[in-house]
């Protein structure tokens, strides 16, 4: 998949950009109607903001960045029951924060602490994560979601063979083929007439102990998981694919910029916060993806269903087959995992197996602070002794 290229490519929109544009809907789907269901965020306002950026992403970088759902930040909000208020307070600021971060240069500089066996590991922690979630939504399937009387053995079965049909993928468009199956079943599995428009919007009301509590509860857990895995991880991994004259408009700090704007609009509406998640440009890449045309094509769905079917969209993602969602998300986990081949065996790739290790069983920021520590000391230390 590294290919060098002297600009990034022309866009164009075929099976496989279609198929790799939908690989990643396997993160996005389950948070999105939690966030619906459970937090009472209206389906317009949690689609919109993604779909924007997903536009914005095609026209900026031209290449398949993605756009995924702040992954910590939904988790907290979903497990405390909090409300539309304190979840559009924590996307305010998650948007004021990484867009002055992004504006000022600091990302880009903070960025060159980071080496490149550091960032491997950020992305094995991302892809054992992926995995931990699709075995969970078949194993403890989430409550807001049908199951259609499966038992859990069902959902595992189906699953696995959704994440083994995922190996043709190279001469079919299995994504793509996933996505419309799921469609269909959740359009028939809907109960009468699904209500077309836009859902309801209000504005979210907000004061200083509301901030507060986002600021503490959402926005401080999540703040270095998005420096790593929205800003570092997908710029060093969009170079991996493409080559860095092609993925020389994806740097950290622009990563930040945009996902900080996306996160403004989204706490102003009482949306999703959003975010750039390197897992989700492998599964674009991973399953077809090559040019901006796959988050252009995903952005004018989700737009489309936002402002089309929102009024009725709860109803609709609930139906959507966790087996479905399960395999595609396997196999964007063990793609990512896949980035520790171009690490050579030895000290490095230890390194990287290690802190992702450490991510996944205690937590990625936990494990960033170990890992900068190990790795900036043991070249002290060699300074020192070589002096």
């Amino acid at each position: 998949m590294t290919a060098a290229a002297a600009a990034p490519p022309r866009l164009r929109l075929d099976r496989w950009e279609l198929a790799g544009a939908f690989a990643d809907v396997g993160v996005l789907v389950p948070i999105a109607v939690a966030l619906i269901v459970q937090n009472g965020l209206s389906p317009t306002a949690a689609l919109l903001p993604a779909g924007l950026l997903y536009v914005t992403a095609a026209a900026i970088y031209r290449l398949p960045i993605p756009v995924q759902p702040l992954k910590a930040f939904g988790a907290i909000a979903i497990a405390q029951g909090l409300g539309v208020d304190e979840i559009a307070a924590g996307a305010l600021l998650m948007g004021a924060i990484f867009l002055a971060l992004g504006g000022s240069g600091l990302v880009d500089l903070a960025a060159r602490a980071f080496p490149r066996p550091l960032v491997r590991g950020i992305q094995l922690t991302v892809g054992l994560l992926f995995l931990k979630i699709a075995w969970g939504l078949v194993t403890s399937p989430p409550a807001a979601f049908d199951t259609y009387g499966l038992s859990r053995g069902w959902l595992v079965a189906l699953g696995a063979a959704v994440f083994a049909g995922l190996a043709l993928r190279r001469r079919l468009p299995v994504p793509l083929l996933l996505v419309v199956v799921a469609a269909l079943v959740a359009a028939v599995a809907v109960e009468g007439p699904v209500e077309l428009g836009p859902s309801a919007l209000a504005l979210p009301s907000l004061d200083g102990a509301t901030l507060w509590a986002a600021f503490t509860v959402l926005v401080l857990p999540q703040l270095p998981l998005t420096f790593a895995n929205s800003c570092l991880a997908p710029a060093d991994a969009a170079r991996t694919y493409f080559g860095s004259a092609a993925a020389a408009r994806v740097r950290p700090g622009r990563l930040a910029a945009t996902l900080g704007g996306a996160n403004l609009l989204a706490g102003g509406l009482g949306g999703m916060p959003v975010c750039h998640g390197a897992g989700g440009l492998t599964a674009h890449v991973g399953f077809g993806a090559r040019t901006g045309a796959a988050p252009l094509a995903i952005g004018l769905v989700l737009i489309a269903l936002a402002l089309g079917l929102g009024a009725g969209l709860g109803a609709l993602l609930a139906a959507f087959p966790l087996p479905i969602l399960a395999g595609l998300l396997a196999g964007a986990g063990v793609l990512h995992i896949g980035l520790l081949r171009d690490l050579p065996p030895g000290p490095q790739l230890a390194f990287a197996v290690a802190l992702g290790i450490v991510g996944f069983a205690v937590h990625l920021a936990v494990a960033l602070a170990a890992g900068l520590a190990v790795w900036w000391g043991v070249r002290a230390a060699r300074a020192l002794r070589a002096h």
